[in-house]
């Protein structure tokens, strides 16, 4: 696992704290879940909200600024879509932890079986 020092300097660490910013707001995350299914008008994305298209805009600007979304503009429609890029980044970012902690829930599961046995 990458030590803080090491985690410091990833080449992109500003790009991976907008990330993480965008993913810490469920009205965001929810957008993102939208948009997995494909890409949708921001009017679409504010009615299952209950939020007015401003409101729906300035998440939308947000999730811009991680390049977590892309938006396309024809005339007065705002097309926005998916990016998987910064996903991808965070994911392999995110490895070594998984393998940390998969082998330490390994370990646990080893040792409650073990203590049990001996019961």
């Amino acid at each position: 696992m990458p030590s803080s020092a090491e985690r410091a300097l990833l080449p992109d660490s500003a790009g991976m704290d907008r990330v993480f910013h965008a993913l810490s707001d469920r009205t965001r995350r929810g957008i993102l879940e939208r948009l997995s299914r494909g890409p949708a008008l921001v009017s679409e994305l504010a009615a299952p909200v209950q939020l007015t298209r401003m409101a729906v805009s300035k998440h939308v600007r947000v999730l811009e600024e991680a390049r977590l979304i892309c938006r396309e503009i024809v005339g007065r429609e705002h097309r926005c879509s998916l990016a998987a890029e910064p996903l991808q980044e965070v994911d392999a970012w995110l490895g070594p932890y998984r393998e940390f902690w998969a082998g330490t829930l390994g370990a646990l599961a080893r040792f409650v079986e073990e203590e049990a046995g001996g019961a």
